[in-house]
């Protein structure tokens, strides 16, 4: 299914009744998509966005989705600005991306800024009347700046869409969609997007909301397709909150997806279609892997699928395709893709008889006395033990070494605090057995919980 970037904002002239009782929703209010596709969320003042550079700076995902589905193909370019974002990057963001206005809820705060223009964002009006053009927007998305400050990523809606019109979307209008993810990064606005082309209603996160309430209210909705991290999925399973919420869909992304997790959601959700994909916000989407295995066939690398072909250097994952983002935007960034028009991912993968596993960044690998070691392959050891629902391993300063691996983990069930001697030696012997010396925990250490970041990801720092 090929359509342009108008044809897929437009909903309606592919859609129509299919639309009826579809909506967008949050904690506190519903909007239905013909309203979205019909009202406006701007008031009588859209069109003075014609040809801006925009900042989407709203509180609320669901502000942000009519804003996005409205200025696309008004605006010159639109930047999703996500809540987590750190102030001290604002305006140099600003600046690079060109920034002249702002959609926001907190027009006081941006009138004292210095833009151009600021407009206050509101449910949708049906007095208003919607401003309509053939420009395509560019649409900037941020990295998530896990090493300084984010980056900025020009994408179009036709190539954030490609993987979606590959997969024939719109044959799941029955689907109600939810996701961990904020839709202002590149995982959520996917299920966004996913939800909106296929005439499906999407229920969004609220961050502040407990996780158990969460689901409850993504079980009021009858919500049958939803995605996270592996982070979120642990959080879930160790939860409690899973019991009683029955998915059909169930998808991975941002992180490795460990056999550990894959198996746990099997258990939670027998019934459902458990699987995870690969993507990143300059590479695109790359791949889904439905087998229930971690890592992804070695027939997938070299392979032209749908425009998509990956190849391994160095150990590096590497993506070219019709989904990659144009380019970087502002001063001083590097080159996107290589001289092929290959995006290297940063992702270390390693091939083991027919298939590949990831094991780790590039950029998150721990020095052991000049060795190597990325804590993703020694917490993917760890998960497997019964008792364990989570780990995360990290680099400890050393007298001897320089450094030495520690251990943190989460056990599955607070009953099994009588065990956790026990559940040491057992994980220290199965580390022994599957990893290099330098790469087995020198301690573990038993936690209640360990923090995730805004975008999802186990938080890491040298201990």
């Amino acid at each position: 299914m090929k359509m342009s970037p108008r044809e897929i904002v437009a909903l309606r002239d592919h859609l129509g009744p299919e639309l009826l009782g579809r909506t967008i929703s949050d904690a506190h209010d519903s909007v239905s998509l013909t309203d979205i596709l019909s009202q406006s969320c701007l008031g009588d003042r859209g069109g003075e966005l014609a040809a801006r550079s925009v900042l989407l700076a709203l509180s609320g995902q669901l502000l942000s989705a009519l804003a996005m589905v409205e200025i696309d193909g008004v605006a010159r370019r639109m930047l999703l600005c996500p809540p987590d974002l750190d102030p001290a990057h604002l305006d140099s963001l600003i600046q690079d991306a060109e920034i002249d206005a702002v959609i926001t809820d907190q027009p006081e705060f941006w009138a004292t800024r210095g833009i151009e223009l600021v407009i206050a964002a509101g449910l949708p009006a049906a007095s208003s009347r919607r401003t309509r053009t053939e420009r395509t927007t560019e649409w900037l998305l941020l990295t998530s700046g896990t090493a300084g400050a984010p980056k900025i990523v020009r994408h179009t809606l036709e190539r954030l869409c490609g993987a979606i019109a590959a997969d024939g979307a719109r044959g799941q209008a029955a689907a109600v969609w939810a996701t961990f993810y904020d839709i202002r990064r590149y995982g959520g606005l996917q299920i966004f997007l996913r939800a909106t082309i296929g005439g499906g209603s999407m229920v969004l996160s609220e961050p502040s909301e407990a996780l158990a309430e969460r689901i409850a209210r993504f079980n009021a909705r009858g919500v049958t397709h939803i995605s996270g991290t592996p982070s979120h999925w642990r959080k879930l399973l160790m939860s409690g909150a899973a019991a009683g919420f029955l998915p059909a869909y169930v998808r991975l992304s941002g992180e490795i997806a460990d056999q550990a997790v894959l198996d746990g959601l099997g258990h939670a959700f027998p019934s459902a279609s458990i699987g995870h994909a690969y993507a990143s916000t300059e590479a695109g989407v790359g791949f889904a892997v439905n087998d229930g295995k971690e890592g992804f066939p070695a027939s997938l690398v070299r392979v032209n699928r749908d425009g998509v072909e990956m190849k391994v250097a160095d150990g590096s994952l590497r993506i070219r395709s019709r989904r990659t983002a144009h380019a970087y935007v502002g001063h001083d960034v590097a080159a996107l893709c290589d001289g092929d028009g290959f995006v290297d991912t940063g992702d270390m993968v390693e091939l083991r008889g027919d298939r590949y596993y990831f094991v780790g960044r590039r950029g998150g690998i721990i020095n052991i006395g000049g060795l190597k070691v990325h804590p993703e392959e020694i917490e993917a050891v760890i998960n497997r033990h019964p008792d364990v629902r989570m780990s995360r391993a990290r680099s400890r300063k050393s007298p001897i070494t320089g450094a030495i691996v520690v251990a943190e983990i989460v056990l599955a069930s607070a009953d099994r605090a009588s065990r956790i001697d026990a559940v040491r030696n057992e994980i220290l012997s199965n580390c022994r057995a599957s990893l290099a010396p330098h790469k087995v925990p020198a301690t573990i250490r038993v936690v209640e919980n360990l923090d995730v970041t805004p975008a999802g990801k186990l938080a890491r720092a040298d201990a």
